[in-house]
Parts: structure tokens; sequence; C-alpha cells
């Protein structure tokens, strides 16, 4: 046992298979994270700030989180930071709890995650139908965009400020025309550079479009707020304050937090997977991984870190091989903290505001949701409850309604295929076939369907002998068994002896178990071929008829 807990232990850390292809990719892992690292600059600071955490949170989290999941991670290419996800689950936090909260909150968030890896709760992201996934990500992407309101427009958010379509509203209703014009036309600036930036995408659009509107902005002496002064280092690793009480109200934001982590983690790190040949996805680590990078940021004074999508795509697509380039791209971004923090403190923040806004755009496929609403009734139901639970309420809830949704759509379907019919007796006609009744039961016996099933059979006509095919029987759970035995024992009072042909191996220690063959009359009464139940019970009958006539 201990052997084995070493063995799984050891599986989780870093290993040196991990640069293995170190010596031939180094130069394109190098081009990889400085390409990944000017695109996520402004996505860390727009991404802190929107937060309401600040700038400096979303930078220190890209920095350090970043660097710690490429060594621990599970993917040789996940880029991991702060991510439009995570501040929709952090803004809500931070209102209810303050900016303080955000360490502590990402300490226990990243602990509940390395314990998830530690258990080897993995696979548990596959359990999540693609509807629901879909649902989510751009119920994310309509949350982004209202957040950005506020500061589009120059106003705050007010008291409804941890709800994204009321505190959009609110920043409308409270917004100063025309003055307003001139955060919009930052924004509007940004998205149009980004949209021309479609056309040349190996230029980092973003980077280019913040850059031009806070040189037009300096120059011009545009009353925009700005990001303001950011450390000129990082700051020295502390513990966050622990106090019982504010432990205990930030349990339940911490396994929201780190459920949001390890599903999207997991995501992106399975559509890495799909964009190149980059190694095999260790799913246990990388969440071993991300818990240790969220529990550094939280120490260093950032925010919970996950896997984000749209950075690892970049830094496939930019040649990325090994971990080096995610390590990289943390390096690349310290080196602006510790050279350029001045230059980057003046950038608008209605800038940051117009790349979030194009980000969450993107995050809304108008094909993808026309294929999901065009999937099926179940499919498309799943789909929009999720979004608009999203946006609504919360994202962890939307999660759960939406596979509570699934689960539902599911297991009607999975009734719908199971039944039980009454069949002809093969061969020719006897004497007394008639008071033989023959029923074969197909698909799942479960909860879901027993009492339909068994209210099938019961309801047949008074027979004296029934016999019960369950070859066909392809899954059956303990209300599905404990309902036949209850069948069983009804048919026994009423007069008629049951006979049962074709328990399936894997079904009969369950039926054992729950007294389905202990209901039977006679032990004998369990059958391999039909042949011989029904020359049994054609026997039954035979007898029967004799001693009435007796």
């Amino acid at each position: 046992m201990i052997r084995s807990a070493r063995s799984g232990l050891r599986s989780l850390l870093p290993e040196a298979d991990d640069y293995r292809a170190l010596r031939s990719s180094w130069r394109a892992d190098l081009i990889a994270g400085l390409t990944v690292g000017i695109v996520a600059l402004p996505l860390a600071l727009a991404f802190g700030v929107t937060s309401g955490a600040g700038a400096e949170a979303g930078i220190i989290t890209a920095i350090v989180a970043g660097l710690v999941a490429a060594v621990f991670g599970g993917s040789n290419v996940q880029v991991s930071g702060p991510t439009g996800a995570m501040v929709v689950v952090l803004a809500p936090i931070i209102a209810s709890h303050g900016v303080g909260a955000v360490a502590l909150v990402s300490v226990l968030a990243g602990i509940i995650v390395l314990a998830a890896g530690v258990l080897r709760l993995g696979r548990a992201v596959s359990y999540i139908p693609w509807p629901v996934i879909e649902g989510f990500t751009a119920g994310i992407g309509v949350i982004i965009f209202l957040q950005q309101v506020p500061a589009a427009v120059g106003a705050q958010g007010g008291a409804h400020s941890s709800n994204a379509v009321a505190a959009a509203w609110e920043a409308l209703a409270q917004a100063e025309w025309p003055q307003a014009l001139l955060p919009l036309g930052a924004v509007a600036a940004v998205a149009a550079i980004m949209l021309l930036g479609r056309f040349a995408p190996a230029l980092p659009a973003s980077f280019i479009a913040i850059a031009a509107v806070a040189v037009i902005s300096a120059l011009c002496g545009l009353p925009l707020s700005t990001i303001g002064e950011l450390p000129r280092t990082l700051p020295a690793p502390s513990l966050p304050a622990l106090d019982a009480a504010v432990v205990t109200s930030l349990i339940g934001p911490a396994f929201a937090v780190a459920a949001l982590a390890a599903i999207e983690s997991l995501l992106s790190a399975r559509v890495a997977a799909t964009l190149a040949d980059t190694g095999h996805v260790n799913a246990d680590r990388e969440l071993f991984g991300q818990g240790l990078a969220s529990v550094a940021a939280g120490l260093f004074g950032g925010m919970p870190a996950t896997g984000a999508i749209a950075r690892t795509a970049v830094n496939v697509r930019s040649g990325a091989r090994t971990r080096l380039a995610a390590a990289a791209h943390a390096i690349v971004l310290l080196l602006v903290v510790l050279v350029a923090a001045d230059v980057v403190s003046v950038i608008p923040i209605a800038a940051l505001s117009g790349v979030l806004m194009m980000t969450a755009a993107r995050m809304v496929s108008p094909a993808t949701a026309l294929r999901v609403l065009r999937s099926g009734r179940s499919g498309a139901t799943v789909f929009v409850v999720t979004l608009a639970v999203t946006v609504a309420f919360d994202l962890i809830v939307a999660v759960g309604i939406g596979l509570a949704a699934a689960a539902f759509f599911a297991l009607r379907s999975l009734s719908r295929m199971s039944g039980a019919h009454r069949d002809p007796l093969p061969g020719d006609p006897q004497p007394g076939d008639e008071r033989i009744a023959l029923f074969h039961i197909e698909g799942s016996l479960f909860f879901g369907a027993a009492d339909r099933l068994v209210d099938a059979i019961s309801s047949a006509p008074d027979v004296e002998v029934v016999i019960l095919r369950l070859s066909g029987l392809q899954l059956v759970d303990a209300t599905g068994a404990h309902a036949l035995a209850e069948l069983v024992s009804a048919l026994e009072r009423r007069g008629a002896t049951v006979l049962i042909k074709g328990v399936r191996p894997e079904h009969r220690a369950l039926l054992e178990r729950l007294g389905v063959i202990a209901s039977l009359r006679h032990p004998n009464h369990l059958f391999a071929e039909l042949d011989a139940a029904l020359a049994h019970a054609r026997a039954h009958v035979r007898r029967a008829a004799a001693g009435r006539i007796d």
C-alpha cells in the first residue's frame, strides 16, 4: 500500500520526460512564450481590474501561477493565469467579502483543487455534457461583456455590482452624457483595431490596440481613467490573515472557485491536446499543478488561477512543444513588471474593457450555439437553461442545474428505450398455452423505468404461469431489482407461477441480494434456455388442468 501511494504521488510530480523534446524545440518554445506573454499582458491586467482585485493582482497571478502550473501541471503546453470565467465567480465574492478575501480564497481553493488531484478526480470533467459546457461558456461571455459596461461609459456599478445585468443597467443610467462618449470611443477604437487584426493573425492585435489607445490618450491629455501605479517587483510571499470566522464564511465560495478552476483547467488541457501532438495530458496532475498554482498566487497576493483556453491555443499555434513556453510567458510578464511598470500604469481602463468586450464576443459563437440548438430538444433546453442561469445567478449553480437537466433528459430517453412486451409462445400452439404469458424485458430496469415496466406486466390478464425473459436487459439498478422482486411476489400471491429465463451473469448477484431469486416459488424456476422454461410452464398447466378435472 505504501509503495502504491508513493507511485501515485510520483505520477503527480515533474519528471524528465516533461522536457524530452526541449533539445529540438527550445527556440520555438521561447518564441511561443514571448508571443503568449504579449497576448497575456492586457488580459491579465484587464481581468484583475474587472474582478475588483486590481491590475496588480492580475499580473501577479499571471506570473506566479503561470510559472508554477507550467512546471507542475499535467499538460506540456497549458498556459495558466487569471481568466474571464474566474472573474465572473470572484466579482460577487469581492463585492460581499472585500478585496482582502481574494488571497485567502485563492489559497483555500488551491488546496481543494490540489486535494482533488491527489484523490484522482481528474476524469470527472468528462461527465459534463457538451450542451452544459457550451451553455456556461456562452454565459460567461455575456457576463464578461456586461461587466465592462460601467468602465466603457465611465460609471460605477453601484449597489448591484454583484450582478452583471443589474450593474450594466445601473451604469448606463448613471452615465453622464456626452462625457461618456470619450471612454466609449476608446472601447470602439480598441474593437476596430482588433477586428482589423483578424486579417493579420500573426500580430498581437489586443496588445497593439491597447498601446495605440494609450499613446493617443497620453499625447492628447484625454481625461480617461488609467490603471494607476503598479509594483516594480513582486511582493514577498506571506500567508493571508487567518481568522476562523472569515475562513468559515469563505469555505463555500472557495469550493465554487475550486470547482470552476478544475473544470476550466481540464477543459483547456483537453482542447490543447486536440490542437497538436504535444504529449499526453495527465488530468490528475493537472489538478495538482493548478492547485499549487492558486496557492502560490494567493501567497503573493494574487487571484485563483486556471488554465486559459485562449492563451493555451495561442501557445500551441505559435509552435510550443514543451513547458518552457508557458514558463517563458511568465518570465516575459515578470520583465514587464521589473522594467515597464511606469508605461503600463498609464493604460486607460476603457482600453482594457474594449479588449475584454471583444474577448467576450468571441466566446459567444453563433455557429456553435446554432449547432447545439439543432442537436435536439433536450440538448437545446440544457444549453438555454445553463446559459440563462449563468447570466442571472451563478456559474457553479448553472453547471449544477445544467447537469441536472441533462441527467433528466438522459434518464427520460433511457426510460423510453426500455419496455416490457408480451410475446407469442414459440412453436406450435398446444392446449393450455392461453394460460401462459411470456414477457421479455429489454433496455434498462432502473429507478426511472421500474414502475412502468412492472405495471405493464402486472396488468396482464390472469394467467397460471408467467415467464420473464431477462436476457435483453442491459442495466439493472437497486430500484429495478427491488421492483422486480415485489412483482414476482405479487404474481405468486395471485396464484401465478413465475419462471425467470436468461439472467445475465453481471446482474445475478444484485438480483440475489435483493430477493428476486428468493421470491420464486422454487429454485428450479430459474432457467438458462427458453425451451426449457416453456416446457416446464406447459407441464405445470397440464398438471393444474388434471387437478381441476379430478
